[in-house]
């Protein structure tokens, strides 16, 4: 892991491998492990990039609202201070599909190609807003145990906790020791993004779009959706998954990725 100091806050970024670089961006409240699957199969002649983003796993906490757009411009900047000139594969998994929105928006340069994971392109509607501000003001007053019981139940399909029952307890533990602030401050974000549904018809990069078979969160026919909206995205369902599918299918979801890879131009 490498520091990376931005202009107001320290980031924890991996960077392993050596090739064409692909940037993996974590869900929310995670970090950069939950693509420990990947980092290890990623096929030769790739870069992987996998930061904690701020608040998350070993980075630091800004308070207040951390916004979609700031997340995207720190991935500006952690590919700036690494010297990555060459265009960028993005893979983002749910909050990480809500920070491509935005990166595609400022940094659309930077660009390879998309991989959209278990996320969406709308805005939250204001029963999602005011869950999230329950789960806000719970976290605050009593700390993280509130966000884990609520969220890991929707995160994994229900097979998952007996098939990977190690790794879904590792990311319970995590959301346990996530800091109750940056918690806070990430949820404001996730509440005030835009609707980006209109933007998509112009996203001109290859494109994969990967959705869990069982994803509580984000549905198939939700996906489904975004695909079709992105000019000749490649739409896909993982068996056996719920939200977090790369971590619950990862052969699947691997084997989608080095296909996708490979039919990338140079």
């Amino acid at each position: 892991m490498k520091k990376i100091r931005l202009a107001d806050v320290e980031l924890e970024v991996l960077d392993q491998g050596a090739g064409r670089p692909i940037l993996f961006v974590h869900g929310f409240p995670l970090d950069h492990s939950m693509w420990n699957a990947q980092l290890a199969a990623l096929p030769s002649g790739w870069r992987a990039i996998a930061p904690d983003l701020r608040g998350c796993g070993r980075s630091q906490v800004t308070p207040g609202t951390v916004s979609m757009e700031q997340l995207a411009d720190d991935l500006a900047g952690v590919l700036d201070a690494l010297e990555v000139r060459e265009p960028i594969v993005y893979c983002g998994l749910s909050m990480g599909g809500y920070v491509a929105w935005q990166f595609i928006k400022k940094h659309a340069a930077r660009l390879r190609g998309l991989v959209l994971c278990d996320t969406r392109s709308a805005a939250d509607t204001p029963e999602a807003v005011q869950s999230r501000m329950k789960m806000l003001n719970h976290v605050l007053r009593a700390g993280t145990t509130y966000v884990a019981e609520a969220m890991m139940p929707r995160l994994f399909a229900p097979e998952s906790f007996q098939r990977i029952g190690g790794e879904t307890e590792r990311i319970r533990r995590l959301i346990l020791s996530s800091s109750p602030e940056a918690i806070a401050a990430t949820l404001r974000g996730i509440a005030a993004r835009p609707d980006s549904t209109p933007d998509l018809g112009s996203i001109a990069v290859p494109t994969l779009v990967v959705v869990g078979e069982h994803d509580a969160i984000t549905s198939a026919d939700e996906m489904r959706g975004v695909a079709a909206a992105i000019p000749g995205a490649q739409f896909e369902v993982i068996p056996d998954a719920g939200h977090m599918a790369p971590m619950e299918n990862p052969p699947v979801f691997n084997a989608l990725l080095a296909v996708f890879l490979a039919r990338l131009p140079n």
